[in-house]
């Protein structure tokens, strides 16, 4: 379990680990990243459900995604995770966070 950004203890059961690597096999060493990028992220999106996207950079241009929801201010879940290159789609959803440089 991590605190996003907005301080909200943000769960992440075995089984959401689980459908991560199932659905996306590229992820399987990226773990403690997943925790990472909620914790501390460089940006974050709304979803189109209430959902957040948390998004921080890898590598040149490669991202990890985390895509998470908080249900009340003691309690949330990740629901999955990816890697992207295409952060400019990304980037047209609404900015809730961004760090600061």
């Amino acid at each position: 379990m991590v605190n996003s950004k907005y301080g909200i203890p943000i769960r992440f059961p075995q089984e959401r680990w689980f459908h991560i690597t199932e659905e996306h096999s590229e992820m399987a060493g990226y773990y403690f990243e997943v925790l990472e990028t909620v914790e501390d992220p460089d940006v974050i999106f709304e979803g189109k459900t209430g959902e957040f996207l948390a998004v921080k950079k890898l590598e040149r241009s490669k991202y990890i995604v985390v895509v998470y929801k908080e249900i009340d201010e003691n309690d949330g879940f990740i629901i999955t995770a990816f890697l992207t290159k295409k952060i400019k789609k990304l980037e047209r959803r609404r900015k809730v966070w961004e760090r600061q440089k």
